[in-house]
């Protein structure tokens, strides 16, 4: 007897469900189709004749201490991506100076190669990189999945190697199958030479704002013909400015990103930490850096980035 009231009750609601959505839909004007408004089928149909060549390999570039890392996390955090961190197949940085007793590293292909006891010429380095990358690149495409390779360029331009001696990571993917589709951003001189020198992380002579200027100039050369953000301005206007960066590395936007960034884990996160996207105060200037700000190479560069030196 009890069941039977039960499933009584059940009917009830159902009936009295049904009754809403019929309701619902009454008070909702029909949208009439015609053949301005295309089917489904349609509409896929016609993305794929967009499609014109493979996926794109995706790269962004920055100096350290720059504000890079922040937008590298709400890069990751976009749905779909799968973003390679700090990444410089020709880096010497961590390399063990001596070969007999290298580092435990399975994985790293490229860095056993530059370790080995017979010298690899850094071509079958750079073409290996390639190959890997646009294999890599073409397999997550299959899963709907886009790659992000954040760039390492301080092992580039910021050491005692000479920059002009090896190609950029932009340059040595642009010359493979893939497009390459990249993004550029920059933070005030002086902000990240400051951050620069709060960790140590001066690897170039004369450790001067001058000479980390005229590397910084370098690194921009290189890298002239890209699209280029300014942390300042993401951190004053994330959702925007996030929705740029989309629109230059053709990624899909989602503001969700701005929420889930604070879950990616990324080396490199050497900056002042929080969940709140916001501009921190400027670090405390030494008298040592503060009198380096007459540098002609300096005011130069602040110039040429749009900064007040």
């Amino acid at each position: 007897m009890k069941a039977a009231t039960h499933s009584q009750s059940i009917a009830v609601e159902i009936e009295a469900a049904l009754d809403m959505l019929q309701a619902y839909k009454a008070s909702v004007p029909a949208v009439p189709i015609t053949d301005s408004f295309p089917s489904l089928l349609d509409q896929c149909e016609a993305m794929c004749q967009s499609f014109t060549g493979p996926e794109p390999i995706r790269t962004l570039h920055h100096f350290a201490c720059s504000g890079g890392t922040l937008i590298a996390k709400c890069i990751a955090a976009l749905p779909g991506v799968v973003l390679l961190n700090e990444i410089d197949p020709l880096s010497q940085i961590h390399l063990p100076e001596n070969r007999r007793a290298p580092k435990f590293a399975p994985t790293d292909l490229f860095g056993a190669l530059q370790i080995s006891r017979r010298e690899v010429n850094p071509t079958v380095v750079v073409d290996g990189f390639r190959e890997a990358t646009q294999t890599i690149v073409g397999g997550l495409a299959s899963r709907g999945q886009s790659l992000v390779i954040r760039d390492h360029a301080h092992s580039h331009f910021c050491t005692q190697i000479d920059p002009n001696s090896r190609p950029t990571l932009h340059e040595i993917l642009a010359t493979g199958r893939h497009p390459v589709v990249s993004l550029l951003t920059v933070r005030h001189p002086l902000d990240s030479f400051l951050s620069l020198h709060a960790n140590g992380w001066l690897h170039f002579s004369p450790s001067t704002l001058e000479t980390y200027s005229q590397r910084y100039a370098e690194f921009l050369d290189r890298h002239a013909d890209l699209d280029l953000v300014r942390y300042e301005d993401f951190v004053a206007a994330p959702e925007r400015t996030l929705e740029k960066i989309c629109q230059i590395i053709a990624l899909p936007y989602h503001a969700s990103a701005l929420e889930l960034f604070t879950i990616i884990r990324l080396s490199g996160d050497s900056g002042r930490k929080g969940a709140q996207i916001a501009e921190r105060p400027r670090r405390e200037v030494p008298m040592v850096i503060d009198a380096q700000r007459g540098s002609r190479d300096y005011k130069a560069l602040c110039v040429r980035l749009g900064y007040e030196p």
